[in-house]
């Protein structure tokens, strides 16, 4: 299978078995790859805390995966001191499905693409592709992991991103317009670096992914995007689409506040995913263990999600 910006790979596994019945369990963590410093560990040790209390099934990286320059071969020492050993416990042994970061191109993506091949659990067989999973006998989820950084138009003119002075966008937004289109999966969730919305100061909104991805998500009926970029954790509610951020992987930045916020923390930590055939069950968890905000998401009739704090 060849790889590559502007190619892609879909991994059809809607047979694929799921833990504890009629539902599918899993994490999600963005900007994180810091050799076990600031928050990481710690927020490393909550993982595998939510995840010996509901067995996951997978976990999804949304990108900004090694600081502060990426890798630039399968070799390097930080698939080690930033993956391997920080998320070592058995039972964060499942599959990564991992998305690419603007950090990460400041190295050479293809590095890790090319990892797939080395490791058991991380796979990123392409910069963008898709993971079918099965819930229940008539429900699948379709995860859409997609590339966000040659979108940015400011990385365009600075040195340090070269890699994405000259990318064409063109054949991804075909490509998720036709798989999104094709897709039989009663949910439909992107993940991807760059926030959509967010009400963070450091960042927030991305007027090149409203402009390209938003009506994308509208027309074909997608559920959730999750996103990083921003290092905090927030919940933006749309009549269409949930917008989370799960940034806080190893550092928790400023939140803020917008018309679309539902909740926003300025803290480390992760998002826990429960799914089934009706509902998105998601909860922010903290470096400390701590639940700060759980809310759900009906597969159906989105503007009727609820929220609330615990």
């Amino acid at each position: 299978m060849r790889t590559g910006i502007g190619l892609v790979a879909i991994i059809a596994l809607a047979a694929a078995g799921v833990a504890q019945g009629q539902q599918v369990n899993f994490l999600v963590i963005g900007d994180w790859g810091r050799d076990g410093d600031g928050f990481q560990t710690k927020v490393a040790t909550q993982m595998v805390a939510a995840a010996r209390a509901r067995p996951i099934d997978f976990v999804v990286s949304v990108g900004d995966n090694f600081y502060e320059e990426g890798v630039r071969t399968t070799h390097d020492r930080q698939f080690t001191t930033s993956f391997e050993r920080v998320y070592a416990d058995s039972a964060l042994q499942v599959p990564w499905y991992v998305a690419l970061g603007n950090h990460d191109y400041q190295g050479d993506p293809q590095a890790q693409v090319d990892y797939t091949q080395v490791s058991r659990r991380w796979h990123m067989p392409a910069r963008y592709f898709s993971v079918v999973k099965r819930i229940d006998d008539s429900t699948t989820v379709e995860l859409f992991i997609v590339d966000t950084t040659p979108f940015i138009e400011e990385y365009r003119t600075e040195p340090k991103y070269a890699r994405v002075a000259h990318a064409d966008t063109r054949p991804q937004l075909r490509w998720l317009d036709s798989a999104l289109a094709a897709s039989t999966a009663q949910w439909k969730i992107v993940f991807g670096h760059h926030p959509v919305y967010s009400a963070s100061p450091k960042h927030g909104n991305t007027p090149e992914l409203i402009r390209d991805f938003k009506p994308l998500f509208e027309k074909y009926h997608v559920q959730v995007y999750v996103a990083g970029h921003d290092h905090n954790l927030q919940d933006l509610h749309t009549p269409a689409v949930e917008y989370f951020i799960s940034g806080g992987g190893s550092e928790g930045r400023i939140a803020g506040r917008a018309a679309e916020t539902r909740f926003s923390a300025t803290s480390a930590g992760f998002l826990a995913v429960r799914l089934d055939a009706a509902t998105l069950h998601a909860r922010f968890i903290n470096p400390k263990g701590k639940t700060l905000y759980k809310t759900t998401v009906p597969r159906h009739a989105l503007v009727a999600a609820h929220a609330g704090a615990s």
